[in-house]
């Protein structure tokens, strides 16, 4: 067992705070350390900066038990940055806290790990919430996000009017026979976003290969035909 691990098992949970706006970081951190079950291990500004927080705490035995992080940064997003960790840190949990709402962005972030997300304007009650939800495994969404994703199990959105402005233009690039990292690429994403996007639109046009989204972008006039 870590040494988060066993500060998990007395009650109390260890915060990473990942946001490239320091005063954010500082009003989530003087918000959280009033509460006596939760702690700030470390902060950071950046994807890449909170993996180097995260190898340096581990070689310590102190990582924390939760990452809060931002989704729109620099050097690398928090989609990203959620993938990351949980590819190197498994036992870690990361809660997304962020302005955007759009499906899009909660579809990535989930894929790619992520055991929360919130919205900038959540109450601070809902944040603590969402970080104990984490800890003990469980999965804390805002209840906006949440209502959208019901209603999207309830009557899936299909067809090109379905699509989001992003992902008509993943479908148009995919027309282009762009490769994932080259979409990725070209629309400043990772890799691993793009390709979520993809899955997104091949799932909303009810399709199974690149090569008939292509077929379809032709036919509704988003790319010319080619020849």
């Amino acid at each position: 067992m870590t040494a988060a691990q066993e500060e998990t098992t007395e009650g109390v949970v260890r915060v990473l705070i990942v946001d490239d706006h320091a005063v954010v970081r500082r009003g989530i951190r003087a918000y959280l350390e009033v509460l006596d079950d939760l702690e700030v291990a470390a902060e950071a500004g950046n994807g890449v900066e909170a993996l180097a927080r995260l190898d340096a705490l581990s070689v310590h035995g102190e990582l924390p038990d939760v990452v809060l992080v931002d989704l729109l940064m620099p050097k690398m997003d928090g989609v990203a940055t959620t993938a990351r960790i949980r590819e190197k840190y498994p036992e870690l949990r990361t809660v997304v806290l962020t302005s955007f709402g759009e499906m899009e962005r909660v579809h990535a972030a989930l894929a790619a790990g992520a055991s929360g997300y919130l919205l900038k304007d959540a109450e601070p009650t809902e944040v603590v919430a969402a970080i104990r939800a984490a800890a003990r495994g469980e999965v804390f969404l805002d209840p906006a996000v949440a209502r959208q994703l019901t209603q999207e199990m309830v009557s899936p959105p299909t067809g090109l009017g379905s699509l989001t402005a992003r992902e008509r233009d993943v479908l148009a690039l995919v027309a282009h026979g762009r490769s994932n990292q080259e979409i990725a690429d070209e629309l400043v994403i990772s890799e691993r976003t793009a390709r979520t996007h993809v899955s997104n639109v091949l799932r909303k046009l009810q399709l199974t290969s690149r090569t008939q989204a292509a077929l379809v972008a032709v036919r509704q006039g988003l790319v010319p035909p080619q020849g």
